[in-house]
């Protein structure tokens, strides 16, 4: 996510649920939901990689 004067932070998650204006993901490493706007997306504030294949 990149924040303020362009901080960025990268978070790998599993997303959990899905609103009409917001979704949350499950960040495993730190044990913790976040939650994102889709409006962050199409700004560009937030950026999102889906990556495929089984979790182990």
């Amino acid at each position: 996510t990149a924040k303020g004067r362009r901080k960025v932070e990268e978070r790998q998650g599993i997303i959990l649920e899905t609103y009409p204006n917001l979704f949350t993901l499950y960040v495993e490493s730190q044990d913790s939901k976040v939650s994102f706007s889709y409006a962050e997306l199409l700004t560009r504030e937030v950026e999102l990689e889906l990556l495929s294949g089984n979790r182990n």
